[in-house]
């Protein structure tokens, strides 16, 4: 009875685990590679290790693709590089959960235009509101620098587009899509870190810290959703991926001292609420966008 109740939380766990893994690696590098080699510096690091990894591990060598699967990939994986530069760019300036809640506008406004049903105008509503709580749109509650809110918007519009362009490769196994993709997303972000860091990102303890970061917030992360995937229906995977806003914001309070007011709290619990919603709200038949179309990385 006992291995039954273990194995019924196992995916519960998994996905839990999994954004925690991520909210660690993104604190951990905003805390250690910021001050060393800047947000493109730390990007290139973490997205470079992560695509070494997934290609290690999932030798898409190994299949072969069509010009289309080809040109869909390159679309992919630039999407995912510019979405992880975008995010970390914002991080400079803002605080990881509201970095995070702005982000996750992108796969919602997805996933609301994909099913148009009346009961999707509530989760838009939360989420509008959420993000006017945020967004410095001229009151006086907002404290949010404007420059690193346009960075976390784009993320959200690159994280949108990755859902998209990802759908045209579903057909392609997971591990070779994704392999490719970071692939990809590196070659687009590694000559900007290169160009702002230098010769930086060759130090030592950029590169073990860099390796450690890619581990903890790709490896770690993505097989553990492998592991949720196998167990739960899209919609509950959805549901927990939701969580990841409120994660991260304590995670930053705990590991990077980040204080939030009322009000940021407030705008996040409602974004997270919208995301929860939209997932519920998806029909047992159909994925929700980021379960099946979930980031690597950011």
């Amino acid at each position: 009875m006992s291995n039954v109740r273990n194995a019924r939380w196992l995916p519960w766990l998994a996905i839990f685990g999994s954004v925690v893994f991520l909210g660690l690696g993104t604190s951990w590098a905003k805390h250690t590679l910021f001050p060393a080699v800047g947000a493109q510096g730390t990007t290139a690091v973490r997205v470079g290790f992560s695509a070494l990894i997934l290609w290690l591990l999932c030798r898409p060598w190994r299949w072969s693709l069509s010009p289309a699967d080809r040109r869909a990939v390159l679309l992919y994986g630039a999407a995912l590089g510019v979405m992880n530069l975008s995010f970390y760019m914002a991080l400079r300036t803002l605080p990881f959960g509201v970095a995070v809640a702005i982000e996750f506008s992108g796969p919602l406004a997805v996933a609301v235009w994909a099913s148009r049903r009346a009961l999707d105008m509530v989760w838009v509503l939360l989420a509008v509101a959420g993000l006017v709580l945020l967004l410095p749109l001229g009151h006086a509650v907002s404290s949010l620098d404007p420059v690193g809110v346009l960075w976390s918007v784009l993320a959200a519009v690159c994280w949108a587009s990755y859902i998209l362009f990802g759908k045209r490769i579903g057909h392609l196994p997971v591990g070779h899509s994704v392999s490719l993709g970071l692939a990809m997303a590196a070659l687009v972000v590694i000559p900007v870190g290169v160009a702002h860091a230098g010769s930086a990102l060759l130090a030592p303890s950029v590169l073990l810290v860099g390796l450690g970061v890619a581990a903890v917030s790709s490896a770690v992360p993505l097989s553990l959703e492998m592991v949720a995937l196998q167990r739960l229906p899209p919609q509950a995977f959805g549901i927990m991926i939701s969580m990841e806003p409120a994660v991260a914001a304590v995670l930053a309070l705990l590991l990077l001292d980040e204080q939030l007011s009322a009000v940021q709290w407030l705008a996040i619990s409602l974004i997270v609420l919208a995301s929860m919603g939209s997932a519920l709200a998806v029909r047992r038949s159909e994925p929700a966008p980021w379960a099946a179309q979930r980031p690597a990385e950011a």
